[in-house]
């Protein structure tokens, strides 16, 4: 099973990436499945229905949140009645759901699980009892991709070392900068400490540059714009053995897009 992991889709242009090359890169890198992080994709932060229903039709099999999931109210009612998304599973007793299985038409399945770290984050539910949760509650599947939306590094790599091998990829996201640590651990499972991010590169994290200077050197807040240039979409391919669930290959990627 070949899946392909795409980063942080920020805004406008994070979108129309992906709408561009999604169809052409199933084709190319014979993917069967393609998991998209949507948390930023609308205006830089949250996502509405109108533009999850966009991803969802331009090839995507299953969008992943994140922290702001929630900025738009009416995605409240979309996590509950759309399968094909998922939050951290670490919100308890909130919308929606933090794993799915997608089905292939062979049979093969693939079991996604989202969680969100608790250092230098919110103190949520722990998310090494999330992920062991959401395992039970999905059972046997061909794969399990865990995209661990966490700020700090070590806790990526603490939540993908103490699941290697009953996980076959632990992709991080969140902080929108694409690591190159990319490898297979051990036991089998494929860790990249983060996916990157799907938008305009010439931006601080896919916010106009001048904006987010001005932030940060005045310590006043500003208004959060998408940048525009220099567009990628950023993530990686990992491909899994059928039979034992391990991970075969990783490899990162970076695809340019421009208008």
């Amino acid at each position: 099973m070949r899946v392909l992991f795409v980063g942080d889709v920020v805004g406008k242009p994070g979108r129309e990436a992906v709408f561009a090359l999604i169809p052409s890169l199933r084709s190319e890198l014979r993917l069967d499945v393609v998991v998209v992080n949507a948390e930023n994709a609308a205006a830089g932060r949250g996502l509405t229905p109108e533009i999850g229903g966009q991803i969802l039709r331009c090839g995507v099999d299953l969008m992943t949140g994140g922290n702001h999931i929630w900025h738009y109210r009416e995605i409240e009612d979309y996590l509950d009645r759309e399968g094909r998304i998922i939050r951290p599973a670490n919100y308890l007793n909130a919308p929606g759901r933090g794993s799915h299985v997608v089905r292939l038409a062979d049979g093969r399945t693939l079991g996604v699980v989202q969680i969100e770290g608790r250092v230098f984050m919110k103190p949520l539910e722990c998310p090494f009892a999330a992920i062991e949760r959401e395992l039970a509650k999905m059972g046997k599947t061909t794969g399990v991709l865990a995209d661990l939306h966490c700020e700090a590094t070590s806790e990526k790599q603490a939540l993908a070392w103490y699941f290697d091998g009953r996980l076959s990829a632990a992709l991080g996201t969140h902080t929108h900068v694409q690591t190159a640590d990319e490898r297979i651990l051990p036991e089998g499972t494929a860790f990249l400490t983060d996916a990157g991010m799907t938008g305009p590169m010439d931006s601080v994290i896919g916010m106009d540059i001048g904006l987010s200077i001005q932030r940060m050197r005045t310590q006043r807040g500003t208004q959060h714009v998408v940048a525009k240039n220099n567009v990628k979409l950023c993530g990686a391919v990992v491909e899994i053995d059928d039979a034992t669930g391990k991970a075969i290959s990783i490899e990162r990627i970076q695809r340019s897009h421009s208008d």
